[in-house]
């Protein structure tokens, strides 16, 4: 119960950064930057993606609400 919890709670929060990646690496390609790299402009991106979501207290009370 725990384990599958936790891997639900894994999908989540990988799966907006995945699509994250996907339209930075889709608009660098097509822009024509082959030599850079796609995680060098998602990088922050994804960070202010989790600030603004309050990704550590989502996070937290995920965690907590498992054990409950």
């Amino acid at each position: 119960s725990e384990l599958r919890r936790g891997f639900e709670i894994g999908f989540l929060i990988v799966l907006p950064f995945l699509i994250i990646d996907m339209i930075v690496a889709t608009l660098v390609m097509s822009m024509g930057m082959m030599m850079m790299p796609p995680s060098v402009i998602s990088l922050p991106f994804k960070i202010l993606f989790f600030i603004l979501i309050d990704g550590w207290n989502i996070l937290v009370s995920g965690l907590v609400r498992s054990f409950y």
